[in-house]
């Protein structure tokens, strides 16, 4: 038992990422009898729709699991008041100041997780009485930090400055990827992109296999101006880059982005004018998989790589 399953109360230090359009109940539910940590990704879903899912989750799982929300969210109370209604006892925080809900959340008996890009974050988050961090690298999908830092980099440097326990994330989709995240001092890992091209995400089935079609150096981040984001190239980061050549305005930026892009790309499946958000290591992931099975390749290549490491 290590620092992160005695915290949840699971099995493998293996958490399921958050992830819009694609973390819905049967994915968290999944991930959490598999021994794992699911997560319901709360940041695409009306306050409404997340009381459904976490009703369903725990209709479906008798193990933990938790709740992502991006603080950001513009109906952030009622989805915290839903939150402690339901019973949901882990939440993990990002896109915001982990001060403003990490006491409300404790003092209702919920284990915090913040989502951090750098140490200078990591400490804050430590600051505001968290339980634990992820520190996530630039090689994530979706929304991301400003620093550009690796997680390969951050890891080791987020270590040396906490006390609390560690969760990588950011470029991890294998055993082996797991075993070098704790090997540069993580205690578990947050894994979304593997997850996202599983049997029982809830992304459109176009998406996914997108996700298997997609290559080293296929992935980009884009809108540093707005929020930083990295996603798959297709006709809207194409129109994105043309934009940029014209020296926009942060206005014309958000013109352009509109609303609902990424609903209509990783949820709806239009693969030309949708938001494509997926991880760099999306160029290792060649097959959609029941989350059981996922969980066997990863535990089983974990073991046989430490063995070999052993040897060495």
């Amino acid at each position: 038992m290590n620092k992160i399953t005695q915290l949840f109360g699971i099995k493998y230090p293996i958490i399921q990422g958050g992830m819009i359009w694609n973390s819905g109940y049967k994915l968290a539910s999944a991930v959490s009898n598999a021994g794992g940590l699911g997560l319901i990704g709360a940041g695409s879903m009306y306050p409404e729709v997340l009381r459904e899912h976490i009703q369903k989750c725990q209709k479906a799982t008798e193990k933990p699991f938790g709740v992502n929300v991006p603080m950001l969210y513009p109906n952030i109370e009622e989805i915290m008041k839903i939150i402690v209604d339901e019973g949901v006892k882990i939440v993990f925080t990002s896109a915001g100041n982990p001060k403003t809900w990490t006491t409300f959340l404790k003092e209702n008996g919920i284990t915090v997780v913040h989502v951090v890009s750098s140490s200078k974050f990591a400490l804050k988050a430590q600051e505001a009485s968290v339980d634990a961090v992820v520190a996530e690298g630039f090689e994530a999908g979706g929304h991301n930090g400003r620093e550009e830092t690796t997680t390969f980099t951050l890891i080791p440097m987020v270590k040396e400055q906490i006390k609390i326990p560690l969760i990588a994330a950011g470029g991890i989709a294998t055993g082996r990827g797991i075993l070098a995240a704790m090997a540069l001092g993580a205690d578990g890992v947050q894994m979304g992109s593997r997850f996202a091209a599983s049997v029982e995400s809830s992304a459109h089935e176009n998406f996914k296999n997108m996700i298997l079609a997609t290559k080293e150096g296929d992935t980009y981040l884009t809108l540093k101006e707005l929020a930083p984001v990295r996603l798959i190239r297709n006709k809207f980061y194409d129109d994105l880059q043309e934009l940029y050549s014209k020296n926009p305005t942060k206005e014309d930026l958000e013109n352009l982005l509109g609303k609902r892009r990424a609903k209509r790309g990783m949820f709806e499946g239009d693969l030309m004018e949708g938001e494509l958000e997926i991880g760099q290591i999306a160029g290792l992931i060649n097959d959609i998989k029941p989350v059981a099975e996922i969980f066997k390749e990863l535990i089983s290549e974990f073991e046989a790589v430490k063995r070999e490491m052993i040897d060495f």
